[in-house]
């Protein structure tokens, strides 16, 4: 089989394309034939040695996707040779082929195609959270967005619609505010230097938003603070880009509620991930959710993959077909 290896950690020179011997689905497997791989800035986190750090030697990169199982091994019983399914953590998904656990993998219905269903999981499962668990959106809430014109930005903007929201994006740039408009958004503010909130604020009538959905860095944090209102809620994600540093709980402003959001928490067992990604699929098949491929690339082009998305240039979901 081919994969896309890291060799070490470093910069996307240190991956590579390899050929890999044939896997064997052992107890509690499928063997699955990858028609879509999602990239993730979780990726880009693992390459430079953020995580994964007790793996030693080449490993295979990527977590997510979509495709068709190939063979069960013994002990399975959801899942059949010949389904359609999709994942969202299973490490080595960068390939034409994936060893997954039976219990990572959910049905594809016929309506969703796989690089739609490969795109979803990963950002549709966290966006998901954020406006169902970790705030549960009301209706007339209003949330500020960051990166309302990225993969996660745009379906959480989506969700926060169908509960009854109000949506102000956070772009950086009048392209990307147009893609985030498209989906739904009610207003965008263009920012770079992370002086959105007197604007934010003005938006919400003064008043400041509800919830605030910050996965951009420590840059935006104070910003982020300052637009909400009184008893509002901070929801901060995405490891890769780091935290806010030390806080003194007795500093923060207006009785706001802060927290860091983890989807895992929103998937903890295989049941939820099978009701939660079935949801989505509903919400795709239904057309009230429109995932939008940013871009696809081929297998060998991962590093170049790795790049686009380290740039924020890109719009919607990466995807590598291999």
């Amino acid at each position: 089989m081919k994969a896309i290896v890291m060799t070490r950690p470093g910069g996307p020179e240190v991956m590579e394309l390899v050929e890999r011997p044939e896997p064997v689905a052992a107890q509690g497997q499928a063997l699955v034939e990858v028609a879509a791989a999602g990239v993730n800035f979780m990726d880009i986190g693992v390459r430079r040695g953020q995580f994964w750090t007790e793996e030693s030697g080449p490993v295979i990169l990527g977590v997510e996707g979509a495709g068709r199982v190939l063979a069960v091994g013994p002990g399975v019983d959801g899942v059949k040779a010949g389904q359609r399914v999709a994942w969202v953590y299973v490490p080595g998904s960068y390939a034409d082929r994936v060893l997954a656990p039976a219990s990572a993998l959910v049905p594809v219905p016929d309506g969703i195609d796989d690089r739609i269903a490969a795109a979803v999981m990963m950002q549709g499962l966290t966006a998901s959270h954020f406006a169902t668990d970790f705030h549960p959106v009301q209706p007339g809430d209003i949330a500020l967005v960051h990166a309302a014109a990225g993969g996660v930005g745009q379906i959480l903007t989506q969700i926060i619609k169908l509960r009854g929201g109000r949506v102000i994006g956070r772009v950086s740039s009048p392209e990307k505010a147009a893609v985030a408009k498209a989906v739904g958004a009610d207003a965008v503010v263009v920012d770079t230097e992370g002086q959105f909130a007197e604007e934010v604020v003005r938006l919400s009538g003064g008043e400041g938003v509800h919830v605030v959905y910050d996965g951009s860095g420590p840059e935006t944090f104070q910003a982020s603070l300052a637009s909400l209102r009184r008893s509002g809620t901070f929801c901060w994600y995405g490891p890769v880009l780091g935290g806010p540093g030390p806080l003194d709980i007795m500093s923060l402003p207006k009785s706001i509620k802060i927290g860091y959001a983890v989807f895992f928490d929103h998937i903890h067992t295989p049941e939820l991930l099978q009701a939660r990604a079935r949801q989505l699929f509903d919400w795709i098949i239904g057309g009230q959710l429109t995932v939008r491929i940013g871009r696809t690339y081929q297998l060998a082009d991962a590093a170049e993959a790795h790049a686009d998305m380290k740039s924020r240039a890109t719009t919607g979901k990466l995807l590598l077909v291999p």
